[in-house]
Protein backbone atom coordinates (compact mmCIF):
# COMPACT_ATOMS: atom_id res chain seq x y z
CA UNK A 1 0.00 0.00 0.00
CA UNK A 2 1.41 3.21 -1.10
CA UNK A 3 2.11 6.03 1.44
CA UNK A 4 -0.89 8.23 0.46
CA UNK A 5 -3.30 5.69 0.37
CA UNK A 6 -2.54 5.06 3.91
CA UNK A 7 -2.30 8.93 4.58
CA UNK A 8 -6.48 8.79 3.53
CA UNK A 9 -7.24 5.72 5.40
CA UNK A 10 -5.83 7.21 8.78
CA UNK A 11 -6.80 10.63 8.42
CA UNK A 12 -10.79 8.93 7.54
CA UNK A 13 -10.32 6.68 10.38
CA UNK A 14 -10.05 9.44 12.58
CA UNK A 15 -12.64 11.85 11.43
CA UNK A 16 -14.99 8.61 11.41
CA UNK A 17 -14.14 7.85 15.12
CA UNK A 18 -14.38 11.47 15.88
CA UNK A 19 -17.67 12.12 14.03
CA UNK A 20 -19.50 9.23 15.78
CA UNK A 21 -18.01 10.12 19.62
CA UNK A 22 -20.82 10.99 20.67
CA UNK A 23 -22.67 8.30 20.45
CA UNK A 24 -19.63 6.56 22.75
CA UNK A 25 -20.30 9.30 25.42
CA UNK A 26 -23.85 8.26 25.59
CA UNK A 27 -22.96 5.14 26.43
CA UNK A 28 -21.07 6.37 29.70
CA UNK A 29 -23.94 8.34 31.22
CA UNK A 30 -25.03 8.00 33.70
CA UNK A 31 -21.51 9.43 35.04
CA UNK A 32 -21.67 13.01 34.74
CA UNK A 33 -19.12 15.01 32.72
CA UNK A 34 -16.74 15.56 35.01
CA UNK A 35 -16.20 11.91 35.89
CA UNK A 36 -16.08 11.11 32.51
CA UNK A 37 -13.31 13.38 32.03
CA UNK A 38 -11.39 12.07 34.81
CA UNK A 39 -11.61 8.65 33.24
CA UNK A 40 -10.84 9.81 29.79
CA UNK A 41 -7.47 11.35 31.49
CA UNK A 42 -6.55 8.49 33.72
CA UNK A 43 -7.43 6.02 31.04
CA UNK A 44 -5.22 7.71 28.28
CA UNK A 45 -2.13 7.77 30.19
CA UNK A 46 -2.23 3.98 30.81
CA UNK A 47 -2.78 3.31 27.44
CA UNK A 48 0.37 5.86 25.63
CA UNK A 49 2.11 4.36 28.60
CA UNK A 50 2.03 1.27 27.46
CA UNK A 51 2.11 1.97 23.83
CA UNK A 52 5.30 3.78 24.72
CA UNK A 53 6.81 1.18 26.34
CA UNK A 54 6.00 -1.36 23.50
CA UNK A 55 7.57 1.02 21.07
CA UNK A 56 10.39 1.59 23.65
CA UNK A 57 10.43 5.15 23.35
CA UNK A 58 10.26 6.87 26.99
CA UNK A 59 14.05 8.34 26.75
CA UNK A 60 12.01 11.49 25.39
CA UNK A 61 10.92 12.37 29.23
CA UNK A 62 14.52 13.03 30.33
CA UNK A 63 15.16 15.63 27.24
CA UNK A 64 12.20 17.24 27.83
CA UNK A 65 12.83 17.42 31.58
CA UNK A 66 15.66 20.14 30.44
CA UNK A 67 13.20 22.17 28.81
CA UNK A 68 11.32 23.97 31.34
CA UNK A 69 9.64 26.22 29.17
CA UNK A 70 8.22 23.34 27.27
CA UNK A 71 7.04 21.92 30.24
CA UNK A 72 4.79 24.96 31.11
CA UNK A 73 4.01 24.93 27.55
CA UNK A 74 2.33 21.62 28.16
CA UNK A 75 0.74 22.46 31.07
CA UNK A 76 -1.16 25.02 29.35
CA UNK A 77 -1.76 22.80 26.18
CA UNK A 78 -3.19 20.74 28.84
CA UNK A 79 -5.72 23.03 30.32
CA UNK A 80 -6.89 23.64 27.23
CA UNK A 81 -7.32 20.35 26.13
CA UNK A 82 -8.84 19.81 29.49
CA UNK A 83 -11.41 22.44 28.25
CA UNK A 84 -12.02 21.32 25.71
CA UNK A 85 -13.03 17.85 26.53
CA UNK A 86 -15.10 18.83 29.73
CA UNK A 87 -16.95 21.00 27.51
CA UNK A 88 -17.19 18.45 24.31
CA UNK A 89 -18.84 15.50 27.13
CA UNK A 90 -21.21 18.20 28.66
CA UNK A 91 -22.58 19.22 25.63
CA UNK A 92 -23.20 15.56 24.38
CA UNK A 93 -24.38 14.48 27.35
CA UNK A 94 -26.76 17.18 28.05
CA UNK A 95 -28.42 16.63 24.32
CA UNK A 96 -26.56 19.87 22.73
CA UNK A 97 -24.80 17.51 20.38
CA UNK A 98 -25.49 19.97 17.22
CA UNK A 99 -24.06 22.86 19.36
CA UNK A 100 -21.20 20.96 19.74
CA UNK A 101 -20.97 20.39 16.10
CA UNK A 102 -21.23 24.15 15.31
CA UNK A 103 -17.59 24.39 17.73
CA UNK A 104 -15.81 22.13 15.50
CA UNK A 105 -17.30 23.90 12.20
CA UNK A 106 -16.28 27.42 13.55
CA UNK A 107 -12.69 26.47 14.37
CA UNK A 108 -11.16 26.80 11.15
CA UNK A 109 -12.19 30.43 11.75
CA UNK A 110 -11.08 30.74 14.82
CA UNK A 111 -7.45 29.21 13.88
CA UNK A 112 -6.89 31.53 11.32
CA UNK A 113 -8.32 34.60 13.93
CA UNK A 114 -5.60 33.64 16.29
CA UNK A 115 -3.07 33.47 13.62
CA UNK A 116 -3.74 37.47 12.98
CA UNK A 117 -3.52 37.80 17.03
CA UNK A 118 -1.15 35.68 18.10
CA UNK A 119 0.95 35.01 15.03
CA UNK A 120 0.86 38.36 13.17
CA UNK A 121 -0.17 36.55 10.43
CA UNK A 122 -1.53 38.84 7.49
CA UNK A 123 -4.97 37.96 5.85
CA UNK A 124 -5.85 37.71 2.65
CA UNK A 125 -9.28 39.29 1.38
CA UNK A 126 -11.19 36.32 1.37
CA UNK A 127 -10.03 35.16 4.44
CA UNK A 128 -11.78 38.41 5.98
CA UNK A 129 -14.17 37.78 4.11
CA UNK A 130 -14.78 34.10 5.83
CA UNK A 131 -14.33 35.66 8.71
CA UNK A 132 -17.10 38.17 8.19
CA UNK A 133 -19.21 35.65 7.41
CA UNK A 134 -18.82 33.89 10.30
CA UNK A 135 -19.32 36.82 12.83
CA UNK A 136 -22.84 37.13 11.09
CA UNK A 137 -23.60 33.10 11.37
CA UNK A 138 -22.73 33.61 15.20
CA UNK A 139 -25.01 36.80 15.26
CA UNK A 140 -28.08 34.87 13.45
CA UNK A 141 -27.52 31.65 16.03
CA UNK A 142 -27.28 33.85 18.79
CA UNK A 143 -30.63 35.40 17.88
CA UNK A 144 -31.70 31.96 17.57
CA UNK A 145 -30.50 30.65 20.74
CA UNK A 146 -31.44 33.81 22.72
CA UNK A 147 -28.00 33.52 24.03
CA UNK A 148 -24.32 33.65 22.61
CA UNK A 149 -23.65 29.85 21.70
CA UNK A 150 -21.13 29.83 24.46
CA UNK A 151 -20.97 26.10 24.44
CA UNK A 152 -19.57 26.26 20.00
CA UNK A 153 -17.48 29.29 21.07
CA UNK A 154 -15.61 27.51 24.38
CA UNK A 155 -15.18 24.40 21.95
CA UNK A 156 -13.97 26.25 18.87
CA UNK A 157 -10.99 28.82 21.03
CA UNK A 158 -10.00 26.02 23.52
CA UNK A 159 -9.45 23.54 20.17
CA UNK A 160 -8.04 26.33 18.20
CA UNK A 161 -5.53 27.88 21.24
CA UNK A 162 -4.58 24.11 22.10
CA UNK A 163 -3.45 23.50 17.91
CA UNK A 164 -1.67 27.08 18.50
CA UNK A 165 0.23 26.06 21.22
CA UNK A 166 0.84 22.39 19.74
CA UNK A 167 1.88 23.56 16.73
CA UNK A 168 4.79 25.93 18.71
CA UNK A 169 6.02 22.55 20.94
CA UNK A 170 6.21 20.61 18.11
CA UNK A 171 5.83 17.19 19.63
CA UNK A 172 4.64 13.93 18.41
CA UNK A 173 1.30 12.65 19.14
CA UNK A 174 1.62 9.82 21.24
CA UNK A 175 4.42 11.64 23.41
CA UNK A 176 2.42 14.99 23.52
CA UNK A 177 -0.62 13.16 24.98
CA UNK A 178 1.10 11.29 27.40
CA UNK A 179 2.88 14.27 28.89
CA UNK A 180 -0.42 16.25 28.67
CA UNK A 181 -2.57 13.13 30.57
CA UNK A 182 -0.01 12.90 33.11
CA UNK A 183 -0.24 16.32 33.59
CA UNK A 184 -3.86 16.23 34.15
CA UNK A 185 -3.53 12.59 35.95
CA UNK A 186 -3.37 13.89 39.25
CA UNK A 187 -6.21 16.36 39.71
CA UNK A 188 -8.38 13.55 37.96
CA UNK A 189 -7.45 10.95 40.36
CA UNK A 190 -8.27 13.15 43.39
CA UNK A 191 -11.56 13.61 42.00
CA UNK A 192 -12.50 10.22 41.44
CA UNK A 193 -11.04 9.41 44.70
CA UNK A 194 -13.70 12.19 46.09
CA UNK A 195 -16.36 10.98 44.36
CA UNK A 196 -15.60 7.38 45.88
CA UNK A 197 -15.36 8.23 49.26
CA UNK A 198 -19.08 9.92 48.66
CA UNK A 199 -20.42 6.92 47.53
CA UNK A 200 -20.96 8.97 43.79
CA UNK A 201 -18.56 7.07 41.52
CA UNK A 202 -20.51 5.55 39.07
CA UNK A 203 -17.19 3.15 38.28
CA UNK A 204 -18.11 -0.30 38.72
CA UNK A 205 -21.54 0.91 39.98
CA UNK A 206 -23.57 0.31 37.12
CA UNK A 207 -22.24 -3.10 35.02
CA UNK A 208 -19.27 -4.49 33.81
CA UNK A 209 -20.19 -3.01 29.97
CA UNK A 210 -20.22 0.25 31.72
CA UNK A 211 -16.84 -0.35 33.89
CA UNK A 212 -15.30 -1.06 30.69
CA UNK A 213 -16.08 1.44 28.06
CA UNK A 214 -14.98 4.16 30.97
CA UNK A 215 -11.36 2.22 31.03
CA UNK A 216 -11.58 2.24 26.72
CA UNK A 217 -12.31 5.91 26.46
CA UNK A 218 -8.27 6.01 27.01
CA UNK A 219 -7.84 3.94 24.10
CA UNK A 220 -10.74 5.81 22.14
CA UNK A 221 -9.25 8.84 23.09
CA UNK A 222 -5.76 8.11 21.67
CA UNK A 223 -6.07 6.06 18.73
CA UNK A 224 -8.06 9.01 16.99
CA UNK A 225 -4.90 11.10 17.59
CA UNK A 226 -2.20 8.65 16.32
CA UNK A 227 -4.45 8.48 12.98
CA UNK A 228 -4.54 11.97 12.98
CA UNK A 229 -0.40 11.80 13.22
CA UNK A 230 -0.24 9.24 11.07
CA UNK A 231 -2.60 11.49 8.74
CA UNK A 232 -1.05 14.30 8.60
CA UNK A 233 2.69 12.90 8.38
CA UNK A 234 1.62 11.53 4.85
CA UNK A 235 -0.73 14.27 3.03
CA UNK A 236 -0.45 17.96 2.13
CA UNK A 237 -1.85 19.81 4.57
CA UNK A 238 -4.93 21.02 2.18
CA UNK A 239 -5.84 17.64 2.24
CA UNK A 240 -6.08 17.22 5.84
CA UNK A 241 -7.63 20.72 5.98
CA UNK A 242 -10.50 19.03 4.22
CA UNK A 243 -10.85 16.06 5.76
CA UNK A 244 -11.31 17.50 9.15
CA UNK A 245 -15.24 18.71 7.68
CA UNK A 246 -15.86 15.42 7.79
CA UNK A 247 -16.30 14.94 12.06
CA UNK A 248 -18.42 17.84 12.57
CA UNK A 249 -20.55 16.62 9.35
CA UNK A 250 -21.48 13.20 11.05
CA UNK A 251 -21.54 14.85 14.66
CA UNK A 252 -24.50 17.19 13.06
CA UNK A 253 -25.99 14.20 11.40
CA UNK A 254 -25.65 12.45 15.22
CA UNK A 255 -27.34 15.11 16.83
CA UNK A 256 -30.26 15.56 14.38
CA UNK A 257 -30.94 12.13 13.00
CA UNK A 258 -30.16 9.73 16.06
CA UNK A 259 -30.75 12.14 18.94
CA UNK A 260 -34.05 14.35 17.09
CA UNK A 261 -32.63 17.49 18.67
CA UNK A 262 -34.52 20.52 17.10
CA UNK A 263 -33.00 22.40 13.94
CA UNK A 264 -35.47 25.56 13.69
CA UNK A 265 -35.02 27.41 10.33
CA UNK A 266 -32.78 30.34 11.87
CA UNK A 267 -30.34 27.94 13.37
CA UNK A 268 -30.38 25.85 9.90
CA UNK A 269 -29.92 29.60 8.24
CA UNK A 270 -26.85 30.26 10.75
CA UNK A 271 -25.55 26.81 10.32
CA UNK A 272 -25.87 27.28 6.19
CA UNK A 273 -23.94 31.13 6.92
CA UNK A 274 -21.11 29.00 8.64
CA UNK A 275 -20.89 26.52 5.93
CA UNK A 276 -20.45 29.49 3.60
CA UNK A 277 -17.65 30.64 5.22
CA UNK A 278 -15.57 27.46 5.29
CA UNK A 279 -16.49 27.41 1.38
CA UNK A 280 -15.16 30.87 1.06
CA UNK A 281 -12.44 29.89 3.49
CA UNK A 282 -11.38 26.11 1.99
CA UNK A 283 -11.70 27.50 -2.15
CA UNK A 284 -8.81 30.32 -1.20
CA UNK A 285 -6.41 28.45 1.11
CA UNK A 286 -6.89 25.34 -1.98
CA UNK A 287 -5.84 28.38 -5.18
CA UNK A 288 -3.68 29.96 -2.88
CA UNK A 289 -2.03 26.76 -2.32
CA UNK A 290 -2.08 25.69 -6.54
CA UNK A 291 -0.17 29.37 -6.95
CA UNK A 292 2.13 28.67 -4.44
CA UNK A 293 3.28 25.25 -6.06
CA UNK A 294 3.31 26.97 -9.53
CA UNK A 295 5.57 29.52 -7.60
CA UNK A 296 8.33 27.19 -6.56
CA UNK A 297 7.65 25.03 -9.66
CA UNK A 298 11.19 24.55 -11.10
CA UNK A 299 11.68 26.51 -14.69
CA UNK A 300 11.54 24.06 -17.86
CA UNK A 301 15.25 23.34 -18.85
CA UNK A 302 16.20 25.38 -22.07
CA UNK A 303 15.49 23.12 -25.49
CA UNK A 304 19.18 22.16 -27.14
CA UNK A 305 20.27 23.96 -29.92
Amino acid sequence: MNQLRLGYLYGIGAYLLWGFFPIYLKLLRPAGPVEILAHRIIWSVVFVALLLAAMRHVGFLRALARRPRALAGIAFAAALIAVNWGTYIYGVNSDRVVETALGYFINPLVSVLLGVFALRERLRPAQWVALGVGALAVAVLTVDYGRLPWLALTLAFSFAGYGLVKKQLGLPAAEGLFVESAVLALPALAYLGWLATRGDSTFGHVSAGHTALLVLAGAATAIPLLFFAGAANRLPLSTVGMLQYLAPILQLGCGVLLFHEPMPPARLAGFALVWLALVVFTVDALNHTRQARRTRAPLPSPLPR
